[in-house]
């Protein structure tokens, strides 16, 4: 009788180990270079593969590393994207805003087309807007930019009058609680209002600095600050503050979306006599109609013609849009 032959063990590979990860908020955008704050602390992170689409504000899944570094392994669900274009390149300024903050002063001048373009943006993705108007304390020029600004509160957008100077105490409690962005043209004072709200942004501006070897790129990266809620510190709000702009390209929205972005256009939208009126001429165009009324405000219509232009333009001139 044989014996059988012994059984041999098979070879168990083991387990594989399963990759940690972390949620983080992106905090500051350099290119394809993004620092993002997690429960374990800041880390520098680079995207995953050539894509590159992220946001100040955004939630991402983070496979973290040595040295303080990471991976960005994943995009969470966004509320909302702010962010603008022209007919070749797309800019993408900040995720999951509740608020955006529009900065204007009584010096120097401010464009009201801008105030419209930021609004613009921000209610075709749900964001509510808040417009700033700062150097208040200069009285003689408040009277102007008060009657500047007077289509906008007429359609109900709050606008609030502060001074940096005096330390912005009114907006720090405004947007308490709040995930909001400062934008607005170049001199308009927001690096003073940024460094009234959040002391501390004078010092990350310098490790920037320090970290890119060179000062004078610093104010073309957003960057993100935590504010702690004063009612709430369950709920902390955080401040995004973005560089200067001078233009504020629309060429993603449709006509539609554009129209339905202008709050005092929606009441009158579907209501025209022909259902593909352009609203320049024809006979029965309910705009038409609301404007010569008074409905409407002029230099808000001249704003929306002048938008939509700039998106017909940017569609001749890629007709990828």
């Amino acid at each position: 009788m044989t014996e059988d032959p012994p059984r041999v063990r098979a070879r168990t590979r083991p387990a594989a180990r399963a990759e940690t990860r972390l949620d983080g908020i992106i905090a500051a955008a350099f290119g394809r270079h993004y620092e993002v704050d997690t429960p374990a602390g800041r880390l520098q992170c680079y995207p995953r593969g050539k894509k590159s689409s992220f946001a100040c504000g955004d939630i991402v899944e983070i496979l973290p590393g040595g040295d303080g570094q990471g991976v960005i392994a994943a995009l969470k669900p966004r509320r909302n994207l702010l962010w603008r274009s022209d007919a070749f390149r797309e800019k993408l300024i900040a995720a999951n805003l509740s608020h955006i903050v529009i900065v204007v002063a009584t010096e120097p001048g401010f464009s009201d087309l801008l105030v419209s373009r930021c609004i613009a943006a921000a209610e075709s993705q749900e964001i509510t807007p808040l417009i700033v108007l700062n150097k208040a304390d200069l009285a003689d020029r408040l009277a102007a930019a008060r009657a500047q600004l007077a289509p906008f509160r007429a359609l109900g957008y709050e606008v609030l009058e502060v001074s940096a100077l005096d330390g912005a105490a009114r907006l720090r409690a405004r947007l308490s609680g709040l995930h909001a962005i400062l934008v607005g043209q170049s001199g308009m004072g927001k690096s003073t209002l940024t460094n009234a709200l959040v002391p501390e942004a004078r010092a990350a501006t310098r490790e920037i600095s320090a970290a890119l070897d060179s000062g004078k790129h610093t104010t073309t990266f957003a960057r993100l600050y935590p504010l702690p809620s004063a009612t709430d510190a369950a709920l902390p709000g955080w401040l995004i503050d973005s560089p200067g702009l001078q233009v504020f390209g629309l060429a993603h929205l449709s006509h539609d979306e554009l129209a339905e972005a202008f709050l005092e256009l929606r009441p009158h939208l579907g209501h025209c006599r022909f259902r593909d009126c352009r609203h320049e001429a024809e006979p029965g165009c309910a705009l038409l109609a609301a404007l010569a009324n008074g409905a409407i405000h002029p230099r808000r219509w001249e704003h929306f013609r002048t938008i939509r232009s700039e998106i017909d333009q940017a569609r001749r001139l890629n007709p990828g849009w």
